[in-house]
């Protein structure tokens, strides 16, 4: 993997190159960013840019005998772990090394449901087991076959539980030319003897245009298409190449069309849009237009409270935004805001799209028209959309 090959991040790439030639790379970081924003890419670079035998001034030579077995994963001083489905309690990393492969090569943006669709997972839970905290240890004791360091990249030790106290003292006190390159989503669900332990590399989402840039040069899309894709996914290629093949391109008018129904309180119509088109199209569909409209609502919020310079949108949506965040009040758009988010839940639950369209359409009525709002705490809303 080279960083050239990587979407955007540019000043963590040259930070992380500094380290290199300034002779102070750390023997365990963290690399913490939300999915799909270029960190497990970004540490495989960064192991490779380490060992290659040629480094240039910005970039592996990706020519020489280390980038070459780098690009193919199969360097011998480059471990991975990272959560997995046992099947067995002996079952390690290395089990899936091949799917691990295949899975990386095709898509370095990969999240965790991209990784569990590589398996018939059924309702096992991911986790990164004793055995492979072991695994890890008895690998590592070992000298390095070819390179100047032993890199182990662990993808989401969020996934380590109490076995991760097994790994404390060797990222603590490391073999020589050892290093530990873990990448996260969430730090709140790392070990705090972990991260103690650890220098912390902060990778921040990608942009929209970052986003669309990359999907209308790899995938081929046109700029309209790119744009409303990278617009819906917020920065996260992962989400952006799920959306893949989905309907995006009339979201704006559908979106349109449904909240003038509302605001209007135009009852047949309001119903005739929720039983024809919101409710057929299709569970991951209905996913990405309420993203869509979760982030427009979003975007009404930072007009309203001056942030202009933060809204990047097309001219029809920006003009359909602004004119949304001058007629309604903040506490509207929040309100309708929580509404998308809690619909965009039971999506993915199952919920029976009817009723929850319809649901959600009249609670934006309420919302919009007669400025009702219902209570935050009533706990009976929850979970109450047929099945």
């Amino acid at each position: 993997m080279l960083f050239n090959e990587i979407v955007g991040q540019t000043a963590i790439k040259r930070n992380l190159i500094n380290t290199v030639t300034e002779n102070r790379v750390s023997h365990a970081q963290l690399f913490l960013g939300p999915e799909g924003c270029g960190s497990l890419a970004l540490a495989v670079a960064y192991a490779q840019y380490i060992n290659c035998e040629n480094k240039q001034a910005d970039d592996s030579c990706g020519e020489c005998a280390a980038c070459r077995k780098y690009n193919k994963l199969i360097h011998p001083d480059l471990h991975f772990s990272y959560p997995f489905f046992a099947k067995h309690k002996e079952d390690t990393a290395a089990t899936y090394a091949e799917e691990w492969r295949k899975a990386f090569l095709e898509n370095p943006y990969l999240g965790l449901d991209s990784w569990r669709a590589q398996f018939d997972a059924e309702n096992k839970q991911a986790n990164i087991n004793i055995a492979e905290a072991h695994h890890i240890i008895k690998k590592l004791s070992l000298k390095a076959f070819e390179a100047e360091y032993k890199v182990l990249i662990l993808w989401l030790p969020e996934y380590l539980d109490a076995q991760g106290n097994a790994l404390l003292k060797l990222i603590e006190e490391p073999p020589e030319k050892t290093l530990f390159l873990l990448v996260a989503e969430s730090q709140d669900r790392i070990l705090n003897t972990i991260i103690s332990r650890t220098q912390l590399v902060k990778i921040n989402r990608l942009t929209d245009g970052e986003v669309s840039g990359y999907l209308m040069e790899k995938q081929q899309l046109s700029k309209h298409q790119a744009e409303e894709i990278a617009f819906i996914s917020g920065g996260n290629i992962q989400q952006a190449i799920n959306l893949l093949g989905e309907e995006t391109k009339d979201h704006f008018d559908l979106m349109i069309r449904w909240l003038r129904y509302c605001v209007t309180d135009t009852g047949l119509s309001l119903v005739k849009i929720c039983e024809d088109e919101l409710s057929k199209l299709g569970r991951e569909n209905q996913k990405s237009f309420l993203l869509y409209t979760l982030n427009m609502m979003r975007q009404a919020v930072l007009l309203k409270e001056n942030m202009s310079q933060l809204v990047h949108l097309p001219s029809g949506e920006l003009d359909f935004v602004q004119k949304f965040s001058k007629h309604y009040r903040m506490a509207q758009i929040e309100g309708a805001i929580r509404l998308f988010e809690e619909a965009h839940y039971h999506i993915e639950r199952n919920a029976n799209p009817k009723i929850l369209f319809l649901d959600v359409s009249l609670q934006l009525v309420l919302i919009f028209k007669y400025q009702t709002f219902r209570r935050l705490a009533d706990s009976t809303y929850i979970d109450h959309y047929g099945m």
